[in-house]
């Protein structure tokens, strides 16, 4: 059995039983053929107490009678617990929304949860303030941009994710996770020289920084079983089809909210004493052929982008409410030690080169943005003296707003030129070796690709961290522009367009800019309170009249945010997050007149060593560079990485179980995401005879979307399916044959004007533009290395006519399955032979049933009663009627 890259986790619904005493929490799979129970003591009116006995069994007869008769509700799955100032609760996700897939694996969205308190109210403690907590606590709105999976960790990218698969797995035991004697993993980097054992999936340690439920989890994280937690992240995740030629490639978006130093926009700028900076967000982009269904099988690649706030201690005086607050640096680092903390981080899961884009204005009436420029280069220029030069900190500073009002300078192609350069320094990550159309037909370009070559693919070594002051306007045009030119090396890569360029006004790029706008605006609203200002059509300069007046809107909206709303908002992340922990003893969350000390706790602890100025990154960072160090195999670096052994026949690990679900009634839209975005249905033009390449440069009227107007896609999909099923019949070949061609130029003219008018099917030959989208395909030899030849052997011929022979009989037999119809394929002469090399078990071999001589004279005898030939009545007919007689009517 192939290994997975993490197993699914055996929890996926819950039950929950409530006694006086005890809440019961049953968790199972899917298929409900796994269980396992929590208890949860009622009795207690502060303290937590949870029993898990870790073994997963089938739920028996006598256990379900038993909880039935309690009352229950029907959940999703764990979230955390947390408390306040009385006893604990238990936040349960009672509703999820499947979002993306990503080889088999499934990402959710939270759409709906539950708090329930957890102690019996006869020893509950009551407190005037908690009910104020709990409204803080739920401000959080966990069906907003929330998102989880059983299987795939999205705490990490895809990279380091895939790595564990081509880790060593010749490792020894460790101890045990559970009581009942049973080992169900391993540390992979513990003893040697054992055998290897078999795996059937890997799990990996959350990256706790993109993790939003991670304290929510930490009290009872070693008391329970592995798979009763579920970790969350916080951020975006969108994904659309691209067709190119109706092969499905899946455009994913992946946006990681940092929980660290989190809040809005006025109210967290810079960075806290630990490196963590605000406005944190890793943007990862993968590209998969959607035609494979597997982690393993598939092809994918991607590429990580960072954004964040500058690096440095500065924030906005917010006491007098303005548009735009002087920035002041609040203490002086002149040994950019926060910076420091913060780029060791980056190194470690990045590796190098860190190559930082400064979008901040550098020339002002008065210094506003200024002065984080001036600030700023000099703590890289400190930090870059003492690395390595191959490895040092690469630093681009760019007035992106003062090209923006210049008329001579086209921000986007300078912003191509800075992507072109970014992707080739850091590459990307992509799990399947080059091709060999791309050693037939060499580009410029791919030959100086940056990253990392391994004999499975490419890594990408290094990231772009964008910055401007708020993160959000700039910073997303300027990352659109490197994912562009990075989705067309990927999509090179992965051998689908036969040079890495792609240009704008085409449907893949207008897909593309749909989705990234979306990441945007999401991003903005989390931490700006509106959705983006400037988008890319506005630096392209295209945007309708009409966006000027929703940019005024968008402002405002921004602003009424930020003066009103961000300090409820960020007690409400402090408060979720238990950055703040409530007590009797301190005050409480509304009563701080500040929440600096709550994110800078060391400034109030002197450090038991004094940091180093000069070798101010961790051990061993440096001797793996430029691949980054938290994925590195090594002794040194001791990753929790924990190997599971799970039954190859267990459901917990079987990926079609878990997609198509074949135990229960599953809806055909959901299972195959019909919803989704798909550069076909929604931005390819509705004429006919155009290309039909989404890399084609198109009109901007010529797309689908602007020639429905303000139709949605949803709307337009269902007035297709609407005219498609009232549209009439195709005609027969005698009307096809007697219309003239005068006519049928003038239906093609009507047909190419009505973009919702279905095509008849015409029994001819192939038009020009069937020819010419034949002619613009890639040969076979160029794009596999082979060639076909141009006429088949007789042999072939004969095999093919063949099995085309045996396929109708088997449908015909299948469909209309009479005795008299057997017995004449049965007389047939007609020597069939199994296409494949097995001898009984082709599909295609005609086998015809035998029919007994009773079941033949009964089927005889009923097809002559239905022609009236009734026959003489035997015995036993006449004895069988007067029976039916006697109790009918006597």
């Amino acid at each position: 059995m192939p290994v997975n890259a993490a197993v699914i986790r055996g929890v996926q619904k819950l039950v929950l039983y409530e006694t006086r005493a005890r809440y019961f929490l049953v968790g199972s799979n899917n298929a409900q053929t796994k269980h396992r129970v929590l208890k949860i003591d009622r009795t207690e009116p502060r303290d937590l107490v949870i029993i898990d006995d870790k073994v997963s069994c089938s739920q028996s007869s006598q256990t379900r009678v038993t909880l039935n008769a309690f009352n229950f509700s029907a959940l999703s799955c764990l979230s955390g617990f947390v408390r306040f100032l009385e006893g604990y609760y238990i936040v349960l996700i009672t509703k999820r929304r499947r979002m993306a897939d990503i080889g088999g694996h499934s990402i959710y969205k939270i759409e709906d949860t539950n708090m329930i308190y957890i102690p019996n109210d006869s020893v509950r403690v009551t407190h005037p303030d908690e009910a104020r907590y709990v409204r803080i606590f739920q401000n959080v709105d966990l069906s907003s941009n929330f998102y989880f999976s059983y299987s795939y960790d999205l705490s990490h990218s895809l990279q380091c994710n895939m790595t564990l698969l081509q880790m060593p797995c010749d490792a020894g035991e460790s101890e045990e996770l559970n009581t009942s004697g049973r080992q169900d993993s391993f540390d992979i980097f513990e003893e040697e020289g054992l055998p290897t054992p078999v795996v059937h999936g890997l799990i990996n340690e959350p990256y706790a920084k993109y993790v939003w439920n991670v304290r929510l989890l930490e009290k009872v994280k070693d008391i329970v079983h592995p798979d009763w937690l579920l970790y969350i992240i916080h951020g975006f995740c969108g994904q659309s089809k691209l067709l190119i030629y109706g092969r499905p490639v899946h455009v994913t978006l992946i946006a990681r909210r940092s929980s660290r130093f989190a809040g809005t926009r006025f109210l967290k700028r810079g960075a806290n004493c630990e490196g963590d900076v605000a406005n944190e967000v890793e943007t990862e982009q993968i590209i998969h052929d959607a035609s494979v269904m597997s982690l393993t099988a598939g092809s994918f690649s991607s590429c990580v982008q960072v954004r964040g706030s500058v690096p440095l201690y500065w924030s906005q005086d917010i006491s007098t409410m303005m548009p735009k607050p002087p920035i002041r640096l609040d203490q002086a680092d002149p040994y950019a030690h926060v910076a420091a903390l913060h780029f060791d981080q980056m190194l470690q899961r990045f590796g190098s080169p860190i190559i930082i884009l400064n979008l901040v204005k550098k020339r002002e009436k008065r210094k506003h943005e200024k002065i984080l420029s001036e600030e700023f280069y000099p703590a890289i220029t400190n930090l870059n003296q003492f690395l390595p030069p191959e490895h040092g900190i690469e630093y681009i500073a760019w007035d992106m707003a003062r090209y923006t009002k210049s008329k001579l300078c086209n921000v986007l192609d300078r912003l191509s030129m800075i992507a072109e350069n970014v992707v080739k320094r850091t590459g990307f990550f992509v799990n399947r070796p080059d091709f060999y159309c791309h050693t037939l037909r060499p580009d410029e370009r791919w030959g100086d690709l940056g990253g990392k070559v391994t004999p499975n693919g490419r890594l990408q070594t290094g990231v772009l961290r964008t910055n401007c002051v708020d993160c959000l306007d700039r910073t997303n045009t300027a990352q659109f522009m490197v994912g562009k030119c990075a989705l067309a090396y990927q999509l090179y890569a992965l051998g689908m367009i036969d040079k890495p360029k792609l240009q704008f006004d085409t449907d893949c790029i207008r897909l593309f800019e749909e989705l990234y706008e979306d990441h945007g605006d999401t991003l903005s609203l989390q931490y700006g309170g509106s959705q983006l200002v400037h988008r890319v059509k506005t630096y392209r300069k295209i945007a309708p009249w009409t966006q000027h007046s929703k940019d005024i809107m968008q402002t405002l909206s921004r602003y009424y945010s930020n003066a009103f709303s961000d300090a409820d908002r960020q007690d409400a992340i402090n408060l979720f997050l238990q950055v703040f922990q409530p007590s009797e003893s301190k005050p409480h969350l509304w009563e701080l007149p500040t929440d600096f000390y709550l994110h800078h706790s060391d400034t109030m602890v002197l450090p038991h060593q004094q940091h180093s100025y000069t070798h101010w990154w961790t051990d061993g960072v440096l001797t793996f560079l430029p691949s980054p160090y938290d994925e590195a195999h090594c002794e040194k670096n001791r990753r929790k990485v924990t190997v599971k052994r799970v039954n190859r026949f267990d459901e917990s690990i079987d990926i079609y179980t878990e997609i198509f679900k074949p135990y229960e009634l599953t809806s055909f839209d959901d299972t195959f995401s019909i919803a989704m975005t798909n550069s076909a249905r929604e931005f390819m033009p509705k004429t006919v005879g155009l290309d039909p390449s989404p890399f084609t440069v198109r009109k901007p009227d010529e797309s689908a979307k602007s020639v429905l107007g303000s139709k949605s896609s949803k709307e337009e999909a269902v007035l297709q399916r609407k005219t498609a099923a009232s549209a009439p019949p195709p005609p027969s070949e005698e009307q096809i044959s007697s219309s003239s061609e005068d006519d049928s130029e003038e239906e093609r003219e009507d047909e190419g004007t009505a973009s919702q008018r279905s095509t008849p099917i015409r029994l001819s030959e192939p038009s020009d533009s069937v020819r010419a989208h034949e002619q613009r395909l890639p040969p076979v030899r160029e794009t596999y290395g082979l060639n076909l030849l141009a006429i088949p052997p007789d042999e072939d011929i004969l095999i093919y006519h063949r099995s085309e022979i045996q396929e109708k009989l088997f449908n015909i037999i299948t469909i209309y399955n009479s005795c008299f119809l057997c017995e004449y394929v049965l007389n047939c002469n007609l020597f069939l032979a199994p296409v494949s090399l097995f001898p009984s078990d082709s599909i295609y071999e005609v086998s015809a049933p035998e029919v007994d001589i009773q079941s033949r004279e009964v089927f005889e005898c009923h097809v002559q009663t239905g022609r009236g030939w009734v026959r003489t009545l035997c015995q036993e007919d006449v004895l069988m009627y007067r029976e039916y007689i006697k109790n009918r009517y006597m």
